[in-house]
């Protein structure tokens, strides 16, 4: 009943020692691994997590840095039969695993268990938005994808190949959850806390501009292109609704750009898609109970339906490749 813990890194020196803490304290009876999958960190994240008993282990050239490729990359070191995932700016609360090892016990067709992500940087509006809306994050009982992580069987990921898909800047949750539900398999979300998150606390938009650099913002085109000609294609169209919001963004600026053409002037047709943009940011902000928060929420939109299309014409390769990768430390 040992477990395999994941933890994926990319320049978290301000919170790794506090993660694998609380990682080592929540291993059931001690028994099981820490494994730190770094995906190129350039800061002393790999330094510090060498000083404590884990395994470190970190993507080397041609890898390039994903949220998909950490996973995989942990899980090719893993030894376990229960996998359990966390970012390197999580803390695992101390009892979970225990709890989660009795559900997966109690219910044998559960593919992986999880609880609560507790957001402890809500003055970042995107984090605060994450708390306010039915998001995946916050709902209970049978769930369709396990975002932030949670405990794994092995023999139900080896059912699909791999855990991670490398090629994904995002949503890879989404696709480890489709692929196991496609088998007959399973996910549960238990009314507790799995860990606490501590997010970016760095402006908004900034980091809004950050995850486009970083492709993050590229996830969901990634996870259309990748799944398509798959049996689950169908069912992953239905449960993203978020399609249909950027579908609605592409309308508004469709919409925006024929009154550009068809405006008697130049001034008018850019005083009058200024107004459509404003009546929109209004809405949103008495829907969500503020400007700030409106007009956040609003951009966040336009980021994300733009990279939908750079993130489904991006080169693909094998998702079950091996990742290639050096050792930096072993467990002491």
């Amino acid at each position: 009943m040992g477990v395999s813990i994941i933890i994926k890194t990319l320049n978290e020196e301000k919170r790794i020692a506090a993660t694998i803490e609380s990682a080592l304290a929540g291993l059931p009876g001690g028994i099981g691994e820490v494994i730190i999958a770094d995906s190129g960190s350039r800061d002393r994240t790999v330094e510090i997590a060498s000083g404590y008993p884990v395994i470190v282990v970190q993507i080397a050239p041609p890898a390039q840095a994903s949220c998909g490729i950490g996973p995989q990359l942990g899980f090719q070191y893993s030894s376990f039969d229960h996998i359990c995932l966390l970012d390197g700016d999580m803390t695992l609360d101390p009892q979970f695993l225990s709890d989660a090892l009795r559900f997966l016990a109690d219910n044998p067709d559960a593919a992986g268990v999880t609880g609560h992500v507790e957001e402890m940087q809500t003055s970042n509006l995107e984090y605060a938005r994450r708390v306010q809306r039915n998001a995946p994050e916050n709902r209970v009982g049978d769930i369709d994808r396990m975002n932030g992580g949670g405990l794994y069987r092995r023999s139900a990921i080896e059912k699909t190949g791999y855990i991670s898909d490398r090629n994904l800047h995002g949503y890879e949750e989404f696709d480890l959850g489709v692929r196991l539900r496609s088998l007959g398999w399973k996910l549960h979300r238990l009314d507790r806390r799995f860990v606490s998150h501590f997010g970016h606390t760095s402006n908004s938009y900034r980091l809004l501009v950050r995850r486009w650099n970083s492709m993050y913002l590229f996830g969901t085109g990634e996870l259309l292109r990748a799944s398509i000609g798959k049996p689950y294609f169908g069912r992953l169209i239905a449960e993203l609704p978020e399609l249909k919001l950027w579908a609605a963004v592409y309308g508004w600026w469709a919409a925006s750009i024929a009154i550009l053409l068809l405006a008697p002037g130049i001034v008018s047709g850019i005083a009058a898609v200024i107004a459509l943009a404003a009546v929109i940011v209004l809405l949103i902000s008495v829907k969500k109970g503020g400007l700030a928060m409106g007009l956040y929420t609003v951009v966040a939109w336009c980021f994300h339906a733009a990279a939908v299309p750079a993130g489904f014409f991006r080169r693909r390769l094998p998702p079950d490749a091996w990742i290639e990768s050096r050792s930096v430390g072993t467990a002491q």
